[in-house]
This record gives structure tokens, sequence and C-alpha cells, in this order.
């Protein structure tokens, strides 16, 4: 079992977002802006574009809901939908608030919320989900 797969079943500790049968949203803790969001199958697939045709479209509408909460508690010009990734071998889904493109800039010095904050933020999202 994989860190995804664990923290989707409550093995280790997450700042839950949106939770489905089928899916999982939970805080990044190494978050490029508040509110970067992480939304994952809970099934162990590697690579996002192997999963079937109907899981796939199932995920990205779950994803829509996700951002579409995310959007709701952290107003944003959009929300960016980033699938980046190799060092966790489970497919995942970067959401991620943004007024511009720097926002998104994965290069960047990463934000140090406390753990307040991160239970606060996934609080807000849970509430507008």
């Amino acid at each position: 079992m994989d860190i995804f797969s664990k923290i989707a079943a409550g093995e280790i500790p997450s700042y839950k977002c949106a939770e489905s049968d089928k899916f999982y949203a939970f805080l990044d803790i190494n978050p490029v802006a508040k509110g970067h969001t992480l939304v994952i199958p809970r099934r162990e697939v590697d690579y996002i574009y192997d999963m079937d045709d109907d899981e796939l479209a199932e995920y990205q509408v779950f994803a829509k809901r996700v951002a579409t909460a995310l959007k709701k508690a952290f107003p944003c010009k959009k929300v960016a939908q980033v699938v980046l990734g190799l060092e966790v071998p489970h497919a995942h889904i970067h959401l991620i608030p943004m007024n511009s493109e720097a926002d998104v800039d994965f290069r960047r010095e990463k934000l140090k919320l406390t753990s307040e904050e991160m239970a606060s933020i996934a609080e807000a999202i849970r509430n507008n989900f």
C-alpha cells in the first residue's frame, strides 16, 4: 500500500477536504498556495492515463466538485489543475487557487502553514463541498 492509499484509508493523518467511495481530496503538506489540494483515486494506479475512460471521467467530475468548493473557500480567478509528480507512484491531481500563473510555480518556496491554519483551510473547503 503506497503513502496516498494509507492517507485515504486514514492510516496516516491528513487534512481531508472531500471524499467519496472512489476518490479522496486532502491538502498538500508543501503547498504552493493556500488551499493547494491533492485529489487521488482510492484505487492504486500510478499513471492517471492508465485509468479506464469511465473511471477517469468520474475522477475529473469529483475534482471539479473539489475545485468548485476550493474557489468558494478561496476566491480566485481560476483553480489550476496540474498533473505533476513522480515522487509518489499514485495518480494525483493538484488543485491550486490562482490569480496569476505565478501562483502555480512549483519551483518557488513552499508555504509554511501551522497545523491550525491547515485545519482551518481544509474545513473551509469541506464546508463548501
